[in-house]
């Protein structure tokens, strides 16, 4: 079988630039006007910055909107299996040969000029977009907002900043407060900015700026309420009250997340339609997905196999609450993470949710932390760690010592698309 031409477009775009990472949007601005400025020629935007559940909270508000026959653009990153996830056209994965068209044409303008992986595909995407109809663009933020390649729109609808927690302190800061203002970049002067719950320290940065700018803020506890009772998600702004449905991805975390998706529809004018559409019909993988017929559940027959691809403090703290909520099981994690996350931080609120954890080398990711160090760590967070070879072997040795475990894949979504291509 063949080499995708993508994939040959794709390996060639990853020697452009020394670095993976490098923050600025000047490569960025240079290459866009090259192109004759697609990012000026896109459906209205709503552009999603945070920590965590920018994912979630954007694909709740595509489910929305597409249940209004609406359609939309849709942009995310990392990807769990294949490139094209990340270029969602018109509601459709973009295909193989768009996908190396819009590539071709990027290569092509920027010549032999540095620019990184993620700046020069961030901006094909928008390319991608510009040439499609749709009637509007989501745009989540790929590492931090002021500086990131997404950060481009002068006018967008909409923001949204979601909950803001410590990760990736060796490009946005080491303090919450400095993390805030890399996010609250995104804010555009008069553009209203939905946000999430937040820390008082982030809150305080996120609503100077937005004061700067004359951007109205929709804040949570001020602007908008959202909670679970007696089983139903109830929403609350100065409209009044709306009773939906919960959210059908898990986690208690997802509530949260389902608001910010409710706010954002109702600043967008949708019917209610919409907002039970975006808590009854998302589908977005790896967030604690039950993993039904892969091919690993072959390995644990008594068992639960579970999937989530969080990797810092916060999503370690969210996802110990999802687990305490599950049926009554054992749980033992499969972990394997990047040697650029506080595993210490994500794994010791996980600790009150298992006993067990087997640490595993992410397949194919360079920048994977050691499973010896996996499990050091673990095992300073006190959980009894193991070291095992690959996901298959762990799967194997908890099905003969704890054959009704439920089992969750995690620590990234480096290795929650590994998990995904053996499917």
């Amino acid at each position: 079988m063949s080499t995708p031409r993508s994939d040959i477009l794709l390996d060639r775009m990853m020697t452009l630039h020394p670095k993976v990472i490098d923050l600025t949007l000047d490569r960025v601005w240079r290459l866009l006007e090259r192109l004759d400025h697609p990012e000026r020629h896109l459906p209205p935007v709503v552009h999603i910055a945070g920590t965590n559940g920018k994912g979630s909270t954007q694909a709740m508000i595509r489910a929305g909107l597409e249940a209004t026959g609406a359609t939309c653009h849709a942009y995310t990153s990392p990807h769990l299996v294949r490139f094209h996830e990340r270029i969602r056209l018109a509601g459709e994965l973009i295909d193989e040969h768009h996908l190396s068209r819009v590539l071709d044409e990027c290569l092509e303008a920027n010549g032999p000029d540095p620019i990184t992986y993620f700046e020069i595909t961030t901006v094909a995407g928008l390319k991608a977009f510009a040439d499609t109809p749709a009637d509007w663009t989501l745009l989540e933020v790929g590492l931090g907002g002021r500086l990131d390649a997404t950060n481009v729109i002068d006018t967008p609808a909409l923001t949204i900043i979601t909950p803001v927690s410590l990760d990736h302190q060796q490009f946005l800061g080491d303090t919450l407060p400095q993390i805030a203002g890399e996010k609250a970049g995104i804010i555009k002067r008069g553009v209203p900015c939905v946000v999430g719950p937040q820390e008082e320290a982030a809150l305080d940065v996120i609503e100077a700026q937005a004061e700067r700018l004359g951007a109205p803020l929709l804040a949570y506890g001020q602007h908008w309420r959202v909670w679970e009772e007696r089983g139903r998600l109830i929403y609350q702004d100065e409209t009044g009250l709306r009773d939906l449905p919960l959210p059908n991805l898990r986690g208690p975390h997802q509530i949260i997340n389902a608001g910010m998706a409710i706010a954002a529809l109702r600043q967008m004018e949708q019917p209610d339609d919409a907002l039970e559409a975006a808590v009854t019909r998302t589908d977005w993988p790896a967030r604690m997905q039950r993993l039904s017929g892969h091919a690993y559940e072959s390995l644990l027959p008594d068992g639960e196999l579970w999937l989530d691809g969080g990797h810092n403090p916060a999503a370690g703290e969210t996802l110990a609450k999802t687990l305490a909520e599950l049926s009554d099981r054992p749980t033992v994690l499969i972990c394997g993470m990047l040697n650029t996350k506080d595993i210490g931080g994500y794994l010791r609120p996980l600790r009150s949710a298992a006993d067990t954890l087997y640490a595993v080398a992410i397949p194919d990711a360079t920048a994977t932390l050691p499973a010896e160090e996996t499990a050091e760590q673990a095992r300073a967070a006190g959980f009894d760690a193991k070291v095992t070879e690959n996901v298959q072997d762990a799967l194997q040795h908890i099905a003969q010592t704890v054959p009704r475990a439920r089992v969750l894949i995690c620590g990234s979504l480096y290795l929650a698309g590994a998990v995904l291509r053996d499917g």
